[in-house]
């Protein structure tokens, strides 16, 4: 692929991943691929690749996360036919998957690891290959709304649209499940209760059962199912039937009804009348959007793609009756009829199509801002062609936006494409493409098995000004932390210059919401700093001070929420609020002063609790005395800590820490930070706690914030000889491929096999804090001593690198609160993956 100027600067290649090649195997052509995207970027998809003496990949289903394609899970389906449908749920933990022979699994991950699936419900129509396959709808809608991409207010920028779930339990709790459609022309439901029981329907779609070759399905918003479908010719309508889903008596029940049909217009144009004998693609343009549909009809060679929507229209009245009956002539009838919208000229054969998933409001203002912004994330649809390229055309118009030429072989530089003779043999092509769920990237797996990661440009190549771009990948990245989707795909599109601006302008935009608002985004608006820092050698300091903010907020509301009220009818303050009242009213910088004021009988816990929180406790200790030993030096911000010594908040926190546990080593002295100290007699907390607070007191207010005043940066230079300052176990710079990918150059991967990274400049700086092979390992989330070769299993987070053992080592309910705080997600929202045992 070469850069050209115009629509073909709109994408590029970022990433191909491909299986090793076996003597033995070989390719099977006819077999249909499939892939699906989910919200958290794991990415599942078949391949068609037949082993003569190995087993049989095609029936495998192959997950991936985007950030480390190459740490392949491929889970042994079970099915025994082709695999033809794949869909992710909205929550993007559960995947479905169909096969040619009508049995439907339900993948979830075990204990919560992204590399480890397993499927425990499914559904079965027997013998009957399923079609269409989707997750019932939840009743959650957003509209992102470009027009107001400036305003303050996230509920303004992205608005909740009134939206009914297909199915509800008591209360209006969406009920989860499945609906599918198989090729005899059959609709099946399938309801998963809350107690873990599935209820199974199956009906006709109509009375006359015809043959269903393409189906899809779609949902509107007063809860209702459209199922499109068509036999496969051209000549025979494309029909579209309304599905009703209930519970009656414990059983499930599935009312159809017919809604208009519609013929393709390529069939009824007297140039093309036969030229277009097959439909080979309809889907509904989005889940939710069921008054839209695109067609795609084709012969060997060629394609024709048609956009069609549905519309309400007046039905006109003869003359003769508006005289009998004049309520008729008041209010015309309305009648729900099929118009076309746009269709494309003759195309190339289409092989995949791959539609948006961004919820971008269509209204005329908000097209019109975002085509004068050259905002189109969400407008364009993907079509890839057997010649190996691909086109993004605008959902409505069909117009192309941008190209991807792929890398067929046979076509030097300098000759013009004209010319170009067909060569025996097909090209490689995608035989499956999705989207990723903010459109700046597209996954396509193709006709020789390799995934390739393609990055659409949110402005489809125009070159803006840097404030533009800027604004719109925070207006993407405002949406992820909305949503809680993960935002790897945005992280492509991030140049180094970038970061700082953009971590900035976050931080105001994330402090223009209300207080309730901003409490729920506290730690993801963390994670999303993080993880851009990671792109900039000049940030890379501050992932670290990122992840360690992280830990501290989880440490801080474990702690206090061990904290129990004295009495039961306590007034309205939990101690753990008033706790954090009475440090900051009282700026003290004598311990014992503030300890006075609060009520210890709420301190106290189990002397088994304290003793199991020591590793934590010690944590904060530690980090305390090593920010304090930092500060004199404070002019150099490439070591990691530097963002603390200005962090009031954070500051604060470690203040209020420091005063529970002081009141918690009066009850049991063990559950004490251990400080190696070089005299006796010194009380190391209470020196700590002195310029911790004084330093407090220099940045507690965010817009007033003085510089530390001599004497204490005299005496934090005496510390190292007080004290002995403790070495912070940093999180690693992970491995992943964002940050190979910014220079814009392809990069290749094998399936199975880590690439040998060559670690760009910025990790080189940072050895110095991080842990080199062969040295003991730790615990992260614990902060426990793992050993340089660890014997227990242990799992690490596929955003951050920080690694955890996966079975709890400790019995103790305080221990429990705080492991169930990352037992599904790390801290910085990630999925964990099991490692290998010899990850050392």
């Amino acid at each position: 692929p070469r850069a050209v100027p115009g629509p073909a600067g709109g994408m590029d290649l970022a990433y191909v991943c491909e299986w090793e090649k076996k003597p033995k195997s070989n390719h099977c052509p006819s077999i249909p691929l499939v892939c699906a995207w989910s919200c958290r970027n794991l990415i599942a998809f078949t391949t068609d690749l037949r082993n003569e003496e190995e087993k049989d990949l095609t029936h495998m289903v192959h997950i991936i996360d985007t950030e480390h394609p190459w740490d392949v899970y491929s889970v042994n389906s079970g099915h025994t036919e082709v695999i033809t449908c794949l869909e992710w749920d909205q929550s993007g933990s559960r995947l479905l998957s169909a096969d040619a022979d009508g049995h439907i699994k339900c993948w979830s991950m075990t204990d919560h690891l992204a590399n480890s699936w397993e499927s425990t419900v499914g559904s079965v129509v027997e013998g009957d290959p399923v079609v269409a396959l989707s997750w019932l709808h939840n009743g959650v809608k957003l509209a992102l709304h470009v027009e107001k991409s400036g305003a303050s207010n996230f509920g303004e920028k992205f608005s909740r649209v009134k939206f009914s779930p297909s199915l509800t339990l008591f209360g209006g709790k969406p009920m989860e499940g499945w609906i599918a459609v198989t090729i005899s022309g059959l609709v099946t439901v399938s309801l998963l209760k809350p107690n873990g029981q599935v209820l199974t329907a199956t009906e006709s779609l109509c009375r006359l059962r015809c043959r269903v070759a393409l189906a899809d399905v779609a949902f509107t918003g007063g809860g209702n199912i459209v199922v499109a479908t068509s036999d496969g010719s051209s000549t025979s309508p494309v029909q579209f039937y309304k599905v009703c889903v209930s519970v009656v008596n414990e059983k499930c029940k599935i009312d159809t009804e017919i809604l208009p049909s519609l013929f393709m217009r390529c069939t009824t144009d007297p140039a093309r009348k036969d030229k277009y004998p097959a439909i080979t693609h309809l889907k509904f343009l989005a889940r939710d959007m069921s008054e839209q549909v695109l067609l795609c009809a084709s012969n060997q060679n060629n394609s024709i793609v048609e956009c069609w929507s549905l519309r309400k229209e007046g039905l006109p009245v003869n003359n003769i009756f508006q005289q009998i009956s004049p309520v008729v002539g008041d209010k015309q009838p309305m009648i729900l009829k099929w118009r076309i919208l746009s269709a494309t000229n003759d195309l190339d054969r289409v092989s995949a199509v791959a539609l948006p998933k961004l919820p971008i409001s269509l209204t005329n203002t908000d097209l019109k801002v975002a085509n004068d912004t050259k905002f189109f994330p969400g407008l364009g649809l993907a079509l890839a062609f057997h010649d190996g390229s691909v086109h993004i055309v605008h959902r409505l118009s069909l117009q192309m936006m941008a190209v991807f030429y792929g890398s067929s072989p046979q076509r030097p530089v300098d000759e013009p494409s004209l010319k170009r003779p067909r060569t025996a043999g097909p090209l490689v092509h995608f035989k499956a493409m999705q989207l990723s769920w903010t459109s700046l990237a597209l996954a396509g797996v193709d006709s020789h098995g390799k995934l390739s990661m393609l990055r659409i440009s949110p402005s489809m190549g125009h070159v803006l000004d840097m404030n533009m771009s800027l604004r719109h990948l925070l207006f993407l990245l405002e949406y992820c932390m909305v949503t809680g989707y993960d935002w790897w795909d945005i992280l492509l599109h991030v140049q180094p210059s970038m970061v700082q601006n953009l971590v900035e302008k976050l931080h105001e935009e994330y402090m223009r919401q209300n207080a309730a608002l901003q409490q729920v985004l506290s730690t993801r608006i963390v994670a999303m700093k993080a993880s851009l820092c990671k792109l900039s050698s000049s940030t890379i300091a501050r992932v670290c001070d990122y992840h360690a903010k992280l830990f501290l907020i989880a440490i801080s509301c474990t702690l206090k929420s061990l904290l129990r009220p004295h009495f039961l009818n306590t007034p309205d303050k939990s101690p753990g609020d008033r706790l954090t009242e009475i440090c900051s009213k009282i700026t003290d910088v004598d311990i014992d002063k503030v300890m006075i004021n609060l009520k210890t009988e709420e301190f106290v816990l189990e002397m088994t609790t304290l003793q199991s929180l020591q590793q934590l406790i010690q944590w904060v200790g530690d980090f305390v005395l090593y920010l304090l030993a930092s500060l004199p030096n404070q002019g150099s911000p490439v070591r990691p800590g530097h963002s603390f010594l200005r962090d009031g908040a954070s500051l604060g926190m470690f203040r209020e820490l420091m005063v529970v546990i002081r009141i918690w080593g009066l009850l049991k002295p063990s559950c004490l930070p251990v400080y190696t100290a070089t005299s006796d007699t010194q009380d190391s907390m209470s020196l700590l706690f002195r310029l911790l607070t004084k330093l407090w007191l220099c940045c507690r207010e965010e817009n007033h914030i003085t510089e530390p005043d001599d004497t204490l940066i005299d005496e934090c230079c005496l510390l190292p000889s007080q004290l002995l300052i403790p070495n912070i176990d940093w999180l690693p710079i992970n491995d992943g491929i964002i940050s190979k990918l910014q220079n814009k150059q392809l990069v290749r991967l094998q399936f199975g096999k880590a690439p040998g990274l060559v670690g760009h400049t910025v990790s080189s700086q940072f050895d110095a804090f991080v842990r080199a092979p062969g040295q003991p390992k730790i615990d992260h989330l614990r902060r426990l001593h793992l050993g340089a070769y660890p014997t227990e299993e242990c799992k690490s987070c596929t955003r951050c690198g920080c690694v955890t053992m996966l079975k709890s080592p400790n019995k103790v309910t305080a221990v429990k609160q705080w492991e169930q705080r990352w037992i599904k997600n790390c801290l910085c929202g990630g999925l964990w993956r099991k490692m290998p045992l010899s990850y050392s």
